[in-house]
């Protein structure tokens, strides 16, 4: 497999090429038909500084910072897979650049459900429960808090409760969703407005 790895990125570009070689793909020095193009940087934006118009095939981004309008810029510009450069592992680039060659979007949840939030209400609506909502007030807060990325010690700092608190109110909520893990509880409550 082969990718094309634009000329913006700086020293984000290079981990990324030194990861897909790690992961056993070959960087083409020019684009070529099939080959699935690879924008790095800190931001959306300074990823595809340099990048010739939009189109020529699918793009997978990987940056430190992800925003709602770098998000919409990445999506304008071809970007079907995305990932945070901390999560750029040889694995981790190598299922994306096959993401994005079969055209499976891929976008890490923080960053699905920060865009999302944008489009919607303030934050303090959202950590309330909505009108027949299946979930407490405190379940929408935990739900809200492990969305935006948050571990079980932190939700618990950020409670003042403890780590065994936190993960009964995850095992009651995902039991009331009859969700599978937590990404599918986030996923569930994006969809559904619950948070």
């Amino acid at each position: 497999m082969r990718v094309h790895l634009g000329p913006a990125g700086g020293a984000a570009r290079d981990t990324v090429a030194a990861g897909l070689r790690r992961a056993g793909i070959e960087l083409a020095a020019v684009h070529s038909d099939g080959a699935v193009r690879v924008a790095a940087g800190r931001t959306p934006g300074a990823a595809l500084d340099g990048w010739p118009e939009p189109g020529g095939g699918p793009l997978l981004l990987v940056a430190d910072i992800f925003t709602a309008a770098g998000v919409r810029r990445a999506v304008r510009a071809g970007a079907v897979a995305m990932l945070h450069s901390a999560e750029a592992t040889p694995e981790r680039l190598l299922t994306a650049v096959h993401s994005a060659r079969y055209g499976e979007g891929r976008m890490p949840y923080g960053v699905l459900v920060r865009l999302l939030g944008e489009a919607g209400g303030d934050d303090a609506e959202r950590r309330h429960p909505t009108p027949g909502s299946p979930l407490t007030a405190r379940q929408t807060t935990v739900l809200t808090l492990v969305a935006e990325g948050h571990g079980n010690a932190a939700i618990a700092r950020e409670l003042s409760c403890s780590q065994h608190t936190v993960k009964n109110v995850m095992y009651d909520l995902m039991t009331r969703l009859q969700v599978r893990n937590r990404a599918h509880a986030v996923a569930h409550g994006v969809r559904t407005g619950l948070i």
